[in-house]
């Protein structure tokens, strides 16, 4: 297994270019199961959740095709195409790696009549039911039954009619979900309490690219007129907000200036004015975002939430930050319980947090020292490179299948700005 050897110090200084984003492109791949006609993505990243994504889509009969392209480009375009689906299965075996598995649910349903889909894995950062995917898809008319780690869900014959469904929570998978799914239902369906984030706006774009109608994209309410069919499209993944906050943070804490080439400023605003507050330069333009620490760094206190406050996916890179920022800040998660698994690795590597339920207090600034850590799930594995790029000394990351799940080829786009990065096998 690899693991990343990072001898910290160097003051990060370029270019990154921002890859399409992860979260997005999990939801954008099984729009292709609601259409007999192709789906081009374009900007895909290389990533092995996208590459599992793909190979679960081969179950279904979805065929996909990749136009040559220079291997030292990032992302890549690919076209898939469900001209006739083969089975309504998502085997146990295919599932159990990654979380937005699930999102075949609708599709499969709203195409076929019928779905069953074992229930998902994923990062181990909390529990996160499936239970509003479920009751989203009942108030459109489905029957869902759940056996043996399955879940079975049935369409009427003729056809789900659609129906209304209130969030009680917001959640971005189930909205993802309900929205394949009331796209090819009878009816008018309405959404209340949906989610917003940005990679939501993105499902919407591809979907009315294909046909669907669908109207208040952006709000909290969204309202589906169901359509017979929908056909295919090419579309454009965005820009990954998660990957350039985190390069804004690796930036930030060597004192550097890095450009993050792509970066859509407006998706990541309450991670921008999170860097703004700690200290951190921040200019925006068409092209992308510039990040420069040129002054010492400053305790912020920080909460995460739903859309638009700060993403949950920026509080561990935003903690290590804070580690050499001067005063106490206070952490406060309140999306997910298990989300500080990171902060006994950073406090190996001096960190000084005390962290009670889902609150992570920050004494800063210290000195960071290399130090062997082990990731524990995505967003973990990047606090902790994050870190490593400031530490004295030499720091090895292990379980790298974590950042690889989320971040395209991250060790050559951090040696493209000058840190001291290399990717090797482990003895």
């Amino acid at each position: 297994m690899d693991k990343l050897i990072i001898r910290g110090g160097n003051r990060l200084s370029g270019t990154i270019p921002i890859s399409g984003a992860k979260n997005a492109a999990l939801t954008l791949i099984p729009c292709a199961l609601l259409t007999e006609e192709a789906v081009t993505l374009r900007n895909l990243p290389r990533l092995a959740d996208i590459d599992g994504f793909q190979h679960l889509m081969t179950q279904f009969g979805v065929s996909h095709t990749i136009p040559g392209k220079r291997p030292e480009e990032f992302g890549r375009n690919v076209t898939l195409e469900a001209m006739r689906i083969t089975s309504s299965v998502a085997p146990y075996d295919l599932v159990r790696k990654m979380r937005a598995s699930i999102l075949v649910l609708g599709p499969l349903l709203a195409r076929t009549g019928e779905a069953t889909v074992s229930l998902p894995g994923g990062c181990a950062i909390g529990n996160r039911p499936i239970d509003l995917h479920l009751k989203a898809l009942e108030a459109f008319g489905a029957q869902i039954e759940l056996a043996q780690g399955y879940v079975k869900a049935v369409a009427p014959d003729g056809g789900l009619p659609g129906g209304e469904f209130d969030f009680p929570v917001v959640s971005v998978g189930a909205t993802e979900n309900a929205l394949m799914t009331a796209v090819l239902c009878n009816g008018t369906s309405k959404l209340i309490n949906a989610a917003r984030e940005p990679e939501i706006v993105d499902l919407c774009n591809l979907l009315t690219a294909m046909g669907a109608e669908i109207e208040g994209i952006g709000s909290s309410e969204l309202t589906i007129h169901g359509v017979k069919k929908l056909h295919g499209a090419t579309y454009r993944v965005m820009p990954d907000r998660i990957e350039a906050g985190s390069y804004a943070c690796a930036a930030a804490i060597t004192g550097g200036e890095v450009f993050l080439e792509g970066a859509d400023a407006d998706d990541m605003a309450s991670t921008i004015h999170a860097l703004r507050n700690i200290g951190v330069e921040i200019e925006t333009d068409k092209k992308g975002v510039r990040v420069a620490a040129n002054q010492p760094l400053k305790a912020h206190n920080l909460t995460t939430a739903p859309f638009p406050g700060l993403a949950t996916d920026m509080q561990a890179q935003l903690m290590s930050l804070l580690c050499k920022a001067e005063g106490t800040s206070v952490l406060k998660e309140t999306i997910f319980e298990n989300r500080f698994m990171h902060v006994p690795e950073l406090i190996r590597m001096g960190a000084d947090i005390e962290t009670t339920g889902r609150t992570a207090i920050v004494r800063g600034p210290v000195e960071l020292t290399g130090a062997e850590v082990m990731a524990t799930d995505l967003r973990a594995s990047m606090s902790l490179v994050i870190a490593g790029l400031a530490a004295k000394g030499e720091t090895t990351v292990r379980r790298l299948y974590h950042l690889d799940r989320g971040y395209e080829r991250l060790e050559e786009k951090l040696q493209l700005v000058g840190a001291d990065i290399e990717r090797v096998g482990d003895d």
